[in-house]
């Protein structure tokens, strides 16, 4: 059992041919969020990839609660955006879940042997997790759908922690200088402050959604691991158990 650091569609595909569990890691914020909505009470989410798609879906989940994002904030028609702090309303109710980058990379890895959403938030729940089915790893920092030269800093620091969680021995196999780069970073300077300097972060200040970047950075504040099951082209996350 080997652990993989593969950015993006990439990273989605390495899983999906070769029987690996992907964890995708979109750490600000599809996957915090995801994390928080199953922590704080959500039923189940289905991920779609677009606004429209997730429009439909309200057509047929209409007690269901539309949360995502585009451009950082709510597109027209939803409920919430993609904040983990807006989690709490979810309690007991379903979410059809849309963002920019996180959700259609959750799509893309649909065949992969198990799918999880992971991020700073979780990471040692979704390491343990991710190793006991005994498979490669494939941890996949999201980067930025519209954009592949995006530098998606806060994303490998979040994938790099999630390896680091499983423990200092573990076996390595893409991306082994990139783990050895993030994780030298990451011991020097800390994860709020990679979270901080991040272009994302710049994002989402521009926004005023900046509280969401701190929120993002706290290591394993839950425990919840959103695990993805395909139906049809779509996906439904529950809690792993």
């Amino acid at each position: 059992m080997r652990w993989h650091l593969i950015e993006g569609e990439a990273g989605c595909k390495y899983a999906v041919d070769n029987g690996c569990v992907a964890v995708v890691v979109d750490a600000l914020r599809a996957s915090s969020t995801a994390a928080q909505l199953l922590a704080d009470g959500a039923r189940e989410i289905l991920v779609v990839r677009t606004v429209n798609e997730a429009l439909s879906a309200k057509q047929d989940w209409p007690d269901a609660l539309l949360y995502g994002e585009r451009g950082g904030l709510p597109p027209e028609g939803f409920d919430y955006g993609n904040s983990p702090l807006e989690a709490k309303h979810a309690r007991g109710r379903r979410v059809i879940f849309s963002t920019t980058t996180g959700a259609g990379r959750m799509v893309s890895a649909w065949g992969a042997a198990a799918v999880y959403l992971g991020a700073v938030v979780n990471a040692k729940a979704v390491a343990a997790q991710a190793q006991s089915h005994n498979r490669d790893i494939v941890l996949i920092p999201a980067g930025l759908a519209d954009d592949p030269n995006f530098d998606a800093q806060e994303d490998w620091v979040g994938a790099t922690a999630i390896a680091m969680a499983a423990g200092d021995a573990i076996p390595l196999g893409e991306g082994a200088s990139a783990y050895a780069y993030w994780r030298a970073r990451i011991e020097v300077e800390g994860i709020p402050k990679l979270f901080a300097t991040a272009p994302h972060a710049d994002k989402l200040r521009a926004v005023s959604m900046e509280a969401d970047i701190a929120y993002c950075a706290q290591p394993d504040i839950c425990s919840s691991i959103p695990v993805g099951t395909a139906r049809h082209a779509l996906g439904v996350l529950t809690q792993a158990v």
